[in-house]
């Protein structure tokens, strides 16, 4: 499940073929001469391909990795019965398969109740099943029990804002910052969110949403230097003021703010630095085969958000 244990996500152009590539090796690595080496770096490899195959649907090789680790550390072991129920998902072939894959989760939960993949496997099948609100009842009880999980906090939070519930999908990605306060990542998303949440909100409340959004991409791109998500979220959020928008605003300061609000001048040079180095970020990758395949949406989006504030100015 995104955010909260190990399993394939998307995959862009690029990452696909590095996988593709990985899965293809199964053959090798299984049948080896001499068989596998006893030794962690064998297994995390080992784990790796598991995932590589299912994600290239190479379910096979993917019951071998799966067996291989099930020799080696047992079936009882947690984290082989999270792969081995993430494998009886990807082969499930209808409705009645992934209800029977429920069923076992919450058997095993009962024999154990703090089993963390097998929780975490249950949560994101309810949510792949269209049950946010089960998916949300569980990851509040897994919070509950585990309360310095920040993935969790941060699944939990991006299934708030799927359903809308705006306030506690930033209370949760507030959490997750207080456990992990140097996540890059999670500033932007929460950036994202308060961006989102300003656009639907009207007055002061909205001035006060942007103006928060805006620090949280400052804070993102100031940890990691030319992080284009970030990047982007500041250029988007700051375009409000650096057209004027909001101006009435501006003065008054924005609840749970430390210190003064910035002022539209400074919004209007965090604006031009932010659409300075987007612009140099889609030129200097474009040139680059590698690395515009590596995030090839990314630099996409980024580059039609350059035309649009473009046109816009």
């Amino acid at each position: 499940m995104a955010a909260t244990t190990q399993e394939p996500q998307a995959l862009d152009h690029a990452n696909l073929l590095a996988t593709l590539r990985f899965s293809q090796q199964a053959p090798m690595i299984l049948g080896g001469k001499g068989g596998l080496q006893d030794d962690p770096e064998t297994y995390d490899r080992l784990e790796q391909l598991f995932f590589s195959c299912l994600q290239t649907g190479d379910d096979r090789s993917a019951l071998q990795c799966l067996e291989q680790l099930t020799r080696r550390f047992g079936a009882s072991n947690e984290r082989v019965q999270g792969l081995r129920g993430l494998y009886q998902e990807a082969v499930a072939g209808n409705q009645s398969d992934l209800e029977e894959c429920l069923r076992k989760y919450d058997e095993a939960i009962s024999e154990n109740p703090m089993n963390v993949p097998i929780l975490k496997r249950r949560i994101s099948l309810l949510r792949s099943m269209s049950r946010p609100a089960e998916a949300i009842g569980a990851l509040v009880d897994l919070l509950k029990a585990i309360p310095t999980d920040s993935e969790s906090w941060c699944e939990l939070g991006d299934l708030y804002q799927s359903e809308g519930m705006t306030s506690q999908a930033i209370f949760c990605l507030e959490e997750a910052l207080l456990l992990v306060p140097n996540a890059w990542n999670i500033h932007a998303r929460l950036g994202e969110v308060l961006y989102i949440s300003a656009c639907s909100s009207e007055g002061e409340t909205s001035t006060q949403l942007l103006d928060r959004s805006i620090r949280y991409f400052c804070r993102s791109v100031e940890l990691c230097d030319h992080y284009l998500r970030g990047l982007y979220g500041l250029a988007l959020a700051t375009s409000s003021f650096s057209k004027g928008n909001h101006s009435n605003d501006l003065q008054k300061p924005a609840s749970g703010v430390v210190g003064n609000i910035v002022s539209k001048e400074s919004f209007e040079k965090l604006h031009d630095f932010a659409t300075a180095e987007l612009r140099s970020i889609v030129e200097h990758r474009s040139l680059n085969l590698q690395q515009w395949e590596y995030a090839q949406g990314e630099l996409i989006a980024a580059k039609e958000l350059l035309d649009r504030l473009g046109k816009s100015s």
